[in-house]
C-alpha cells in the first residue's frame, strides 16, 4: 500500500455523527474536570521538580520522541499526523488505574494527570500544529485540509477549555454533586465513545483493513517508545520505584479517545490518522495491562526472595 493511497482515505462522517462527536468531546472534558481537585495541583508547590519534570516528559518529551520516530521510519503523512495527535494528548485516567494495580504511587499519577489535562486545553492544539509543521509530508497534508491555525486553535480551545472550566467550578463549589455526576457521566462518556467507534468501524471497515498493515506495527513501536520515555525520564528525575512506575504509565497511556475526537472534528476524518489513533486506543490498554502485570510479578518474585513486603508496597500513595 503506497503512502499516497492511505493518505487519501477518509472516514465517512454525516452531520449527525459530527454533532455527536462535538457533544462527546465536550462531555468527556467536563467529566474529566469533575474529578480534578485543588489538592492535585498543590503537589507542584511541594515538589516542583518531580511534578513539573513528569509533566514535561509528557507534554514536551513525547512529541519530541514521536518526531524522532517519524523521521526514522518515514511513515505516510496521515499516519504521522495521527502519531502527533496522540502524542499531543494528555494522560488518561486509565494511567491512574494501572498505576494503582502496579503498586505505583497513585497520588503522583493523579497529580500528573490533573495538570496535563488542564494544560491540554492550550498545549494539545498548539503541539499538534507545531510538530505537524516539522514533517514536510504532514505539513503539506494539513495544508490541503485547509486547517488554518487561528480558527483551529480557537475552536479546539473552546471545545476543551470551556467544559474543563465549568467542570472544575462545579467540583470546587459542589463536590458532592460533582461526585454523583461523575458516577453517571464517566461510564456514559466511555459508552458514547465506544458506540461512536463501533459505528465508525462499521461504516469505514475498508479504511481500517487497508490501513491496518501499516498502522499496527507503528502503533506498537510508538507506544513502546512512550513507555520507555516515561521510565527513562523517571530515572533521570531520580524518582523512587513507585513514582517511576507512575510516570511510566502516565507517558505510555495517552487519552487517545480525545485525540480521535479532535481528529474527526478538526481534520476531516483522514483515514490513516484515524486508524493509528484507534489502534492506540486499543493497544495501549493491552500493553499497559501487560506491563502492570509484569510489575506485580516482579514484586511477587522479590517478596519470595526477600522476607517482608516489596519495596513498592510502602507509602505508594504517600505525600507527593
Amino acid at each position: 500500500m503506497e503512502s499516497v493511497a492511505i493518505d487519501e482515505l477518509r472516514v465517512v462522517l454525516n452531520d449527525e455523527i459530527r454533532g455527536a462527536i462535538a457533544v462527546i468531546l465536550i462531555g468527556m472534558m467536563f467529566t474529566v474536570a469533575l474529578s480534578l481537585r485543588l489538592e492535585d495541583f498543590n503537589a507542584v508547590r511541594r515538589q516542583p521538580v518531580r511534578i513539573l519534570g513528569g509533566v514535561a516528559a509528557q507534554i514536551l518529551g513525547l512529541p519530541l520522541v514521536t518526531m524522532g520516530l517519524i523521521l526514522v521510519i518515514s511513515p505516510p503523512a496521515s499516519v504521522a499526523l495521527g502519531m502527533i495527535i496522540v502524542a499531543s494528548c494528555p494522560g488518561g485516567n486509565v494511567s491512574n488505574i494501572l498505576t494503582h494495580f502496579a503498586r505505583g504511587n497513585t497520588a503522583y499519577s493523579v497529580s500528573l494527570t490533573a495538570i496535563s489535562s488542564v494544560s491540554s486545553a492550550i498545549a494539545t492544539p498548539v503541539s499538534i500544529l507545531f510538530w505537524s509543521s516539522l514533517y514536510p509530508p504532514t505539513a503539506a497534508l494539513v495544508h490541503t485540509l485547509h486547517v488554518d491555525a487561528v480558527p483551529f486553535l480557537v475552536q479546539t480551545l473552546s471545545l476543551l477549555a470551556l467544559p474543563l472550566a465549568v467542570g472544575m467550578a462545579v467540583a470546587a463549589k459542589f463536590p458532592e454533586t460533582a461526585a454523583r455526576m461523575r458516577t453517571v457521566l464517566s461510564p456514559l462518556s466511555l459508552l458514547s465513545l465506544v458506540l461512536l467507534v463501533a459505528v465508525g468501524v462499521q461504516q469505514n471497515w475498508n479504511v481500517l483493513v487497508i490501513a491496518g498493515a501499516i498502522v499496527v506495527p507503528i502503533a506498537v513501536i510508538h507506544n513502546a517508545s512512550a513507555f520507555a520515555l516515561g521510565a527513562g525520564s523517571a530515572r533521570l528525575l531520580r524518582l523512587d520505584v513507585a513514582r517511576r512506575r507512575a510516570l511510566t504509565f502516565e507517558v505510555g497511556i495517552q487519552n487517545s479517545g480525545l485525540g480521535l475526537l479532535i481528529l474527526l472534528s478538526q481534520f476531516d476524518g483522514i483515514g490513516g490518522a484515524a486508524a493509528i489513533t484507534a489502534m492506540w486506543s486499543i493497544w495501549h490498554l493491552v500493553s499497559g495491562g501487560a506491563l502492570a502485570g509484569l510489575f506485580r510479578t516482579l514484586d511477587w518474585v522479590h517478596s519470595r526472595g526477600h522476607k517482608g513486603d516489596s519495596p513498592t508496597n510502602k507509602n505508594v500513595d504517600a505525600d507527593n
